[in-house]
């Protein structure tokens, strides 16, 4: 009878190694597997990527381009007997006045470029903001009080760059200049001229300026409340101010950016009411030029922050300014019509040209 050796009885560890492996194999394959976070019909990246195809198809992007375009004619059609009259009288008028109506036009986009250049510490290409600002102009039809003029600005002031903060503060800032410097320019006009006695009879009396008052008190109580109680409105509120100001002392700390802000805003009103003394001199209006100036910078001042489409409010306001300065009802009807056509009917496709441009070009 043989005996076994002692090192025959030991399992290699090779052997050992092999076996561990294969248990471990089995083990792991014995294990129910975790399930799929993605699902192999429809994996993550599938549906952004469809919506991604969807927004690039040529169908999407001609409409998106021709919105604008969609837009204004839309615009036209409800206004089409306003547009109609105006045309009419605008076709007897002298066409040189005209076409100097329509050079002040054009500056009055350079004037807003110049403003909203000098709110923004940052520095704009200023051929692409120039387009901006006629395209915003298009836009200005399509909501009140300047919204679509503002919203056209974020968006390009955004691909430029610009933080959302910075952007919407120098928002807040062109608009505030814009309204300092009209006023300012008004009480120039109101010291320099003697025809301010007779904006006396459009003042109206304390009883109709008591609602309006009280109104305006109450918004500015309850937005004041709000902001102080809810904090997650006081935060974002609080940031925006802080930015600001900085932006704001920023601003004011460099002589260009000045000149431009302020400038600019001084220049604004005074070239829009160009564009008045030329179609009033082209119509036959019949008033010096210091007292069209007064009309247009009273009128605008007095009614300004009124929201209505169109700037409907100021027309019936400087129509009711230049009666009472003494021109016929019916001319300064005209008047204030022709300076509409020039201002905004007539830049109206210009404008939503260079608005689906910039949206081809994603610079908006």
């Amino acid at each position: 009878m043989s005996s076994l050796s002692p090192l025959s009885s030991v399992t290699p560890l090779s052997s050992l190694s092999s076996l561990s492996a294969g248990s471990s194999l089995s083990s792991r394959s014995s294990l129910p597997s975790p399930p799929s976070l993605a699902s192999p019909s429809c994996p993550p990246t599938e549906a952004p990527a469809r919506r991604a195809s969807l927004l690039a198809a040529p169908p999407v992007r001609l409409a998106l381009c021709l919105s604008p375009l969609l837009l204004v004619a839309g615009w036209a059609l409800t206004h089409r007997s306003m547009a109609y009259d105006g045309a009419a009288r605008l076709a007897a008028a002298d066409p040189w006045w005209l076409l100097a109506g329509v050079g002040f036009t054009c500056l009055t986009w350079v004037a807003a470029s110049c403003v909203r250049q000098g709110a923004l510490p940052d520095r704009l290409p200023p051929g692409l903001l120039l387009a901006s600002q006629v395209a915003a102009g298009a836009a200005n039809h399509a909501l009140p009080g300047g919204l679509g003029a503002h919203a056209v600005t974020l968006r390009f002031l955004r691909t430029q760059g610009v933080p959302p903060a910075r952007a919407t503060a120098s928002i807040a800032l062109y608009s505030l200049a814009k309204s300092v410097a009209k006023t300012l320019v008004l009480l120039v006009f109101l010291a320099a001229s003697p025809a301010w006695r007779r904006l006396g009879e459009l003042v109206p009396d304390g009883r109709a300026l008591l609602p309006a008052a009280v109104v305006a008190g109450a918004v500015v109580t309850v937005t004041g409340v709000l902001v102080i109680v809810v904090r997650p409105l006081r935060r974002p509120v609080t940031g925006l101010v802080r930015s600001a100001l900085a932006d704001v002392r920023e601003v004011h700390a460099r002589p260009g950016r000045v000149l431009a802000l302020w400038g600019g805003a001084a220049a604004m009103p005074l070239v829009q009411a160009a564009v008045l003394v030329c179609v009033g001199a082209a119509l036959g209006l019949g008033l010096p030029w210091e007292h069209v100036v007064l009309a247009y910078l009273a009128a605008g001042t007095a009614v300004g922050a009124v929201p209505s489409p169109g700037g409907l409010a100021v027309d019936a306001a400087l129509v009711w300014t230049l009666v009472a300065f003494g021109s016929e009802p019916a001319v300064a009807t005209a008047t204030v019509i022709g300076y509409r056509v020039l201002t905004d009917w007539l830049p109206l496709l210009p404008g939503a040209l260079v608005l689906s441009a910039l949206f081809r070009a994603k610079v908006l």
